[in-house]
């Protein structure tokens, strides 16, 4: 007995599904003419990616909890022939009614707000979306973009306090706000200065201080004690200062920063004679210390003017692997994963390729600023700012033009 051949195509055609778009669809099964058909709806990626964006540029932000405030807003910048780059309109949140106040005290040494300050921002941020309550940030005036950082209100303090040693004037003043305004909370970053004032205002207010929070929620606050041994909790205090790292940055939604009358405050006599910040050499701070460094690579020959140019813009001195092995620079001034892993706010490189473990190195820096005649580089790829050009040219030309500024 011979089997039935079977006829592809004729079970092909009782499977098709009736279908108004453009692509042909096929049921599992041969589908029975009389009953009735139930095509499932087909899914739309492209549409599901669209309903969870959030904003696209400058990174792409994609919500896929279905809880998207907004669709996001986008508004051509510029084309190019890679296609049309896009902004988002940035969200103003106003809180006029604040049920609370958590007040962040920065440094903003030297004129400029450090990555600490911001997270003390960042941790201020956190715990007034907790409480339905509104961000004040005291430090010295100055131009920044407060809305930016998360402020609602900004209580502005003397601006020649970013570069005096202050300490007492500015406890006065600080502990003047916390009973004028009375915040539930008050960070302080946990630096030099910003520890130091911390401890004033609390010994001047009767209060404890959790000094050096290495993580923060709006239900507790923890530190590492007895050399790391143990650990210490507590509900977040009234008082308290800020490790770095402990606190994650803020998001792209921008704040009122209503701009608060100065506070008066009687300030105490001095019980230190007048102060001022000492002279560093530069070449004296550790690498892990340093704020500004500059390094050299392979490409650098001349290091009479490369130490010229140390001294000229005051910034700390440091190379590669290559420059240490060749004994231009001691050991200790190693730059990458083999040496000294480095978080300076600004870092200029000159004549370094970048290799792998230079450039883990630098992971942690804040700006990157390359020269160098290979426009291939990976260092090239890795900085902010480039200039492609010899080391021995650009040198003498920043030399130049520092003394022009020094002297003129």
């Amino acid at each position: 007995m011979t089997a039935r051949r079977r006829d592809p195509r004729a079970e092909r055609a009782t499977r098709v599904v009736p279908s108004d778009g453009p692509r042909l669809r096929l049921a599992l099964t041969a589908l029975d003419s009389a009953a009735p058909v139930s095509v499932r709806p087909r899914r739309d990626p492209r549409a599901r990616r669209a309903d969870a964006t959030v904003q696209t540029a400058p990174r792409l932000r994609l919500d896929w909890t279905g809880k998207t405030l907004a669709a996001p807003v986008t508004v051509p910048l510029a084309a190019s022939g890679r296609g049309v780059r896009a902004a988002v309109e940035p969200v103003l949140r106003v809180i006029d009614a604040p049920a609370c106040l958590v007040f962040a005290v920065l440094d903003r040494a030297d004129g400029a707000l450090s990555a600490l300050d911001r997270q003390v921002m960042a941790a201020a941020r956190l715990l007034a979306d907790a409480l339905d309550g509104a961000v004040v940030a005291l430090a010295p005036d100055g131009p920044e973009d407060w809305g930016a950082l998360g402020a609602d209100r900004v209580l502005p303090l003397p601006a020649a306090w970013s570069h005096e040693h202050a300490p007492e004037s500015r406890t006065a003043a600080i502990h003047a706000a916390i009973a004028r305004l009375s915040p539930v909370h008050a960070l302080f970053p946990e630096s030099q200065d910003g520890g130091d004032v911390a401890r004033r205002v609390a010994a001047m207010a009767g209060e404890r201080l959790f000094a050096g929070v290495e993580s923060l929620s709006a239900q507790r606050v923890t530190r590492r004690a007895g050399g790391g041994a143990r650990e210490l909790s507590c509900a977040p205090p009234r008082l308290m200062s800020i490790a770095a790292d402990a606190v994650a940055p803020l998001g792209p939604v921008r704040h009122e920063a209503r701009l608060l009358d100065p506070v008066t405050a009687e300030v105490p006599t001095p019980t230190l004679g007048p102060t001022r910040r000492l002279a560093v050499d530069p070449d004296g701070v550790g690498l892990n210390e340093a704020d500004f460094i500059l390094s050299a690579g392979n490409g650098v020959t001349d290091w009479a003017a490369f130490a010229e140019l140390g001294r000229a813009l005051g910034a700390t001195r440091a190379g590669s692997r290559v420059v240490c092995d060749a004994g231009h620079l001691p050991r200790d001034r190693q730059v990458g994963a083999s040496g000294t892993v480095v978080s300076a706010r600004g870092y200029l490189a000159f004549g370094i390729a970048g290799a792998p473990q230079h450039l883990q190195g630098i992971g942690g820096v804040g700006h990157v600023i390359a020269i160098n005649t290979d426009l291939h580089a990976a260092m090239i790829k890795r900085a902010d700012l480039a200039i492609i050009a010899d080391a021995q040219a650009v040198m003498p030309a920043l030399i130049r033009l520092m003394r022009e500024r020094t002297h003129g």
